[in-house]
């Protein structure tokens, strides 16, 4: 039998020994001697609890907030949109024989845009005048034979007064009488014949009016002028070009766009539709940092069917036209003002519920949850709704605590 596993053996029973049985002792040696064991643990029981109290209590960061009076705004994202749009169009045709106007210019209103040559046009207006004068002429006629046949009717009725007073005296035949009553009628269908002319020829000198209205209104559309001042989006007909106004396109002269003043056009939710009113105040900021302000001038009755929002239109001076049709905006609409807190968006957190909200500091130092809702971020912070008019909020730590938890605060000085 080989001696170094049993010396192995031995070794290892002997600690095993002095670690179960013998293990006070063991410790007590190890500490250096049993006089101080008691000691030793007497003196670190008591700062032990010290820490144990002081390590219940979380460390944060707060700030003391006060509540301020904000103008709540409704923020939109729209565009810009021309106060009017118009495709110019001729109402007759021809060819053009004005020279064209460059899109891009500056037109006022009842500026010539094009003009087509009038071709025939000018014959039909004489012949329409001439058959005006021509039936003008015939209408002393006319009247004339009206007169005619009104005196022939009188001496009618006088020859067949007459006869029936010498009949009833026995002076005058039925013979004599009948035929002054024949004359009488025909007297009388004299005037109803002359009177048919009379109005025949007023009805001619009409109807020739009409000829040179409609002869001198066919020569005016052979002008087109500008209903309104603006910007010609595209160039006027080229001069030679065929306006038809049968043609798929009509009578194409012309696209003006007004652009001042200019609208701002958005659409607002249906939960907010009730914070805008006409007349309001609203301002916007546009793609390229330009900033306008102008007044809500339309708010729609009827939703989108689509996506339930409103039609809103703000009117804006564009005096110097730096704006453009179609650019876009962020529109934001004066409200009613709200009591709010101005804080670093950073505050922000969630409970377990998801609800959106911020850790505070009580009286009793004990940390809380408060929601809250978010009125408008700025590039200083966000503006809160829903704390009371005082309170601390905690800006650093408010992840590591939770509702009536011990915290010793210290305060930062804001910056408003």
């Amino acid at each position: 039998m080989k001696p170094v596993p049993v010396i192995i053996a031995a070794i290892v029973t002997a600690f095993l020994f002095f670690f179960v049985i013998q293990r006070e002792q063991l410790l007590e040696f190890a500490s250096g001697g049993s006089g101080d064991s008691d000691t030793v643990v007497t003196e670190t029981a008591e700062p032990a609890e010290t820490v144990e109290s002081t390590e219940n209590v979380v460390r944060v960061v707060a700030i003391q907030s006060t509540a301020r009076v904000i103008d709540s705004a409704v923020v939109l994202r729209g565009e810009t949109e021309a106060t009017r749009q118009l495709d110019v169009m001729a109402e007759t045709s021809g060819l053009v024989i004005s020279e064209p106007l460059r899109k891009g210019a500056l037109v006022e209103a009842g500026q010539l845009l094009c003009e087509i040559d009038p071709g025939t046009r000018l014959a039909s207006l004489a012949e329409a005048q001439a058959r005006l004068a021509s039936a003008k002429a015939a209408a002393p006629a006319a009247q004339a034979v009206v007169e005619q046949a009104r005196a022939a009717l009188e001496e009618a009725r006088i020859n067949d007064n007459a006869a029936e007073r010498l009949s009833k005296e026995g002076f005058a035949s039925e013979t004599r009488v009948a035929a002054t009553q024949a004359a009488v009628r025909a007297a009388e269908a004299g005037v109803s014949s002359a009177l048919s002319g009379l109005e025949s020829a007023q009805a001619n000198i009409e109807s020739a009016e009409a000829g040179v209205a409609s002869a001198q209104k066919e020569i005016d559309r052979l002008k087109v002028f500008t209903p309104f001042g603006g910007l010609l989006e595209t160039d006027t007909a080229e001069i030679g070009g065929l306006l038809s106004v049968n043609s798929p396109n009509g009578a194409h002269c012309a696209t003006i766009i007004q652009l001042d003043p200019v609208k701002l056009v958005g659409f607002v939710p249906e939960t907010e539709v009730n914070r805008v009113q006409l007349g309001a105040r609203a301002g916007a900021r546009l793609t390229d940092g330009n900033e306008v302000i102008g007044e809500v001038t339309f708010l729609s009755r009827a939703a989108d069917e689509t996506t339930r929002t409103f039609r809103v239109e703000i009117t804006v001076d564009n005096a110097d036209l730096k704006i453009r049709d179609g650019q876009t905006a962020e529109i934001i609409i004066a409200s009613d003002g709200k009591s709010a807190h101005l804080l670093p968006q950073s505050v922000l957190t969630l409970n377990d519920e998801g609800t959106l909200g911020v850790r505070t500091v009580t009286a009793e130092k004990k940390a809380d949850f408060v929601p809250v809702t978010m009125l408008r971020d700025t590039i200083d912070g966000v503006w809160l709704a829903g704390l009371p008019e005082a309170a601390d909020v905690i800006v650093i730590g408010q992840e590591y605590v939770i509702p009536g938890v011990p915290v010793e605060a210290s305060y930062q000085e804001t910056n408003e």
